[in-house]
């Protein structure tokens, strides 16, 4: 079944909450038929694995190679991807829509080698864009890329938003949706946080500081993308009836928050020469880290990484494990807490979100 309508594809991206079960997907399916025949305009769907897949294939290779070559982690763990995008597209063709899968491979997205936490050298659009003139919807595995030479990349955690973004930029769409568990961004994380509120619009750079310290929001580098393509990100629920939340755009206000990510870990260095070699390091390797200024303290932000490993293969002087960060955000004045344990970190953000400035008053705060 050939492309629906000439008008420029919607772009929309499921995070892994979007898929609980099997069923979820032939309801998923069933919603975009209806906004294809609402819209008559083709759509570019990316999604990530459902939930707890990815883990499993890390958990099987652990135990088949406790220290894989990057180049191997990178190849299996993008697979959950492949699956889900795969069910996807047999409901779509259930449900009567014409539906194709195009992998990290096949999508004009090269990288370089660098495998776990690849950068993007080129982005060919002519293969999304032959695509969607046979099908009606084009469904992309989240985070996947290839090298110049074909080898299967991985574009980090959390990277379905940043494969999201690239697509749109390739189609020339200025929205890309973003469709999860929350229907936005929140001055902290609704589930860790009582009284947590939403920010109905915000700045490229204020989505991309709240990432950079692990707000569970977009992926600073899908936020960076977004702002150097101009393309409008709405975050929107994942679940009927889609209802949009915060707008990111170059238009906002300041915005004030907590952030709070247990996964986060802030490690205390030897010298200050030390920290900053280790935030240079990891910063080459595109992980993300922060430097803080009280001390030789860097923050390695939330998500998966062997720290003791990375340390010993890249020659850092091992550093000791200080805790928990919890940070406060206020418009651009950002203040770092240290917590001992995940419990008192999520006291310490109730603690500090219950003393954040309301919204209107942000401003002259600051």
């Amino acid at each position: 079944m050939t492309g629906t309508g000439t008008g420029t594809p919607v772009v929309l991206k499921f995070g892994g909450s979007s898929f609980p079960t099997a069923s979820a997907y032939t309801g998923l399916a069933a919603a975009l038929r209806d906004r294809i025949r609402e819209e008559q305009r083709p759509m570019a769907v990316v999604v990530s694995a459902m939930p707890g897949e990815t883990e499993k294939l890390r958990g099987l290779l652990h135990q088949v190679a406790p220290q894989p070559e990057d180049s191997t982690t990178a190849g299996l763990l993008t697979l959950a991807d492949t699956v889900s995008a795969h069910l996807l597209a047999a409901a779509l063709h259930r449900a009567g829509i014409g539906a194709t899968v195009l992998a990290g491979h096949q999508q004009g997205l090269v990288t370089d080698s660098t495998f776990m936490w690849a950068k993007t050298e080129r982005l060919d659009p002519a293969p999304l864009r032959e695509a969607l003139t046979d099908h009606q919807v084009v469904v992309v595995p989240g985070g996947q890329a290839a090298d110049r030479h074909g080898r299967p990349t991985w574009l980090g955690k959390n990277s379905s938003d940043l494969s999201a973004v690239l697509v749109a930029a390739a189609l020339g769409a200025g929205t890309c949706e973003i469709h999860s568990d929350v229907d936005g961004v929140y001055s902290a994380d609704p589930n860790a946080v009582e009284g947590a509120r939403l920010l109905p619009a915000m700045t490229y750079d204020t989505a991309a500081l709240l990432s950079l310290h692990g707000a569970k929001v977009l992926h600073r580098r899908s936020v960076r993308t977004a702002k150097q393509h101009g393309i409008r990100l709405v975050c929107r629920l994942n679940r009927a009836p889609f209802s949009s939340g915060t707008v990111i755009s170059a238009e906002g206000g300041p915005a004030a928050g907590v952030v709070l990510n247990t996964k986060s870990t802030v490690l205390a260095h030897a010298s200050a020469a030390e920290a900053d070699r280790a935030h240079s390091v990891f910063h080459t390797e595109g992980i993300d880290t922060v430097r803080l200024e009280d001390g030789p303290h860097l923050v390695v932000v939330g998500g998966y990484l062997d720290i003791d490993r990375f340390q010993r293969e890249h020659g850092l002087p091992p550093a000791r494990e200080l805790g928990i960060p919890v940070t406060e955000i206020v418009g651009s004045r950002v203040t770092t807490h240290i917590a001992a344990d995940p419990g008192q970190a999520r006291e310490l953000a109730q603690k500090l979100h219950d003393a954040l400035p309301e919204p209107a008053t942000v401003v002259r705060a600051l």
